[in-house]
């Protein structure tokens, strides 16, 4: 009893170190998310594990400092470090076509932490706001497919959104049943 309390009160008095260290860990589970991927013959963008980690950045650290983590990677990323899929970096990187969905990472980070407190304990809505939040990541990422490329609508489905939504699901699903195990012990925290 004596030991938990103790506990507490160590993290309450440090949660802007805490705070600190939750982008940086998910800017690292970010970049080596990325370095697990599956290239699909059929789209220019892999599946990678990333959107678990991103799901989960605006989870835990909610809207801001969420979409902060995100964008220390992409902006690690832009500086040269090789932490983009295929070990891609630089500005280079960004005429290419995984762009829309690294600009996604924000907004889905964002978005989510903005949304998951209401869903409180249930783990339906808990799932579908990780569902709406990648749903949110793809479309970023199939847009700039269309600007990049000029497809069309049912190209753009094809390519840049339907090759993903079975691992997405997937990754979304793990990240939500992680999150509600978790959240009520990171609340404290962050």
């Amino acid at each position: 009893m004596y030991k938990e309390t103790v506990l507490k009160k160590e993290i309450l008095v440090n949660k802007t170190l805490c705070r600190f260290f939750g982008i940086a860990i998910f800017v690292a589970l970010t970049s080596l998310g990325a370095f697990v991927r599956i290239p699909l013959p059929f789209t220019p963008v892999p599946v990678t594990l990333q959107t678990f980690f991103v799901l989960l950045s605006g989870a835990f650290l909610g809207s801001g400092l969420g979409a902060l983590a995100q964008a220390s990677y992409l902006a690690l990323g832009l500086t040269g470090l090789p932490i983009f899929t295929g070990t891609g970096s630089g500005l280079s990187y960004l005429g290419g076509p995984t762009t829309g969905y690294l600009i996604g990472f924000v907004l889905a980070s964002f978005f989510l932490g903005k949304n998951i407190k209401r869903a409180q304990d249930n783990l339906i809505l808990i799932f579908s706001l990780f569902c709406l939040a990648d749903l949110l990541l793809l479309a970023s990422g199939a847009l700039w497919l269309g600007f990049l490329f000029g497809f069309h609508l049912p190209k753009l489905l094809a390519i840049g959104i339907l090759p993903f939504l079975a691992a997405d699901l997937l990754k979304a699903w793990a990240s939500s049943v992680i999150y509600r195990k978790l959240k009520s012990r990171l609340e404290q925290v962050f």
